[in-house]
């Protein structure tokens, strides 16, 4: 095989749909969601919380964030191409299909699983419980 390597505009091309989908360049979402997890996670260790645990709790809101706009747009495939506001989404515009994004809804449940299991089994079942709700919740608003 002599395929040669991606360029950096290759390379762009090919992850700026996936970016997209999980709303990386709106990046306003993450921090709403992390400034209520940050002031808990200050407030239950009297200022001081755990480096190690801060980190699994500021990852996961990236990732789970990220998960829940992939499951988001996937239940409103059929809707978004309908409305001005989110016509040119990643799945309502062709650009990454259903399927595509359900592997990348995956992937970032798999990948926040993992984060959540350096935590206490209390967090775990909990995390269980919220991925059901982040998962369906998208399916329930109509």
């Amino acid at each position: 095989m002599n395929e040669k390597p991606m360029n950096k505009k290759q390379l762009w091309t090919a992850i700026s749909p996936y970016w997209r989908l999980m709303r990386f360049d709106k990046p306003v979402g993450t921090l709403l969601l992390l400034w209520p997890t940050l002031w808990a996670l200050y407030l239950a260790n009297k200022a001081q919380p755990n480096a190690f645990v801060l980190f699994i709790f500021v990852a996961g809101v990236v990732v789970m964030r990220a998960c829940g706009c992939v499951i988001n747009d996937f239940a409103d495939r059929n809707l978004d191409g309908q409305v001005k506001r989110t016509q040119y989404r990643p799945l309502a515009s062709g650009e990454i299909s259903a399927k595509q994004a359900l592997i990348t809804f995956s992937i970032l449940t798999l990948l926040a699983f993992i984060l959540v299991l350096q935590l206490n089994r209390t967090t775990v079942y909990w995390s269980a419980a919220a991925l059901f709700i982040a998962a369906i919740y998208p399916f329930m608003k109509r």
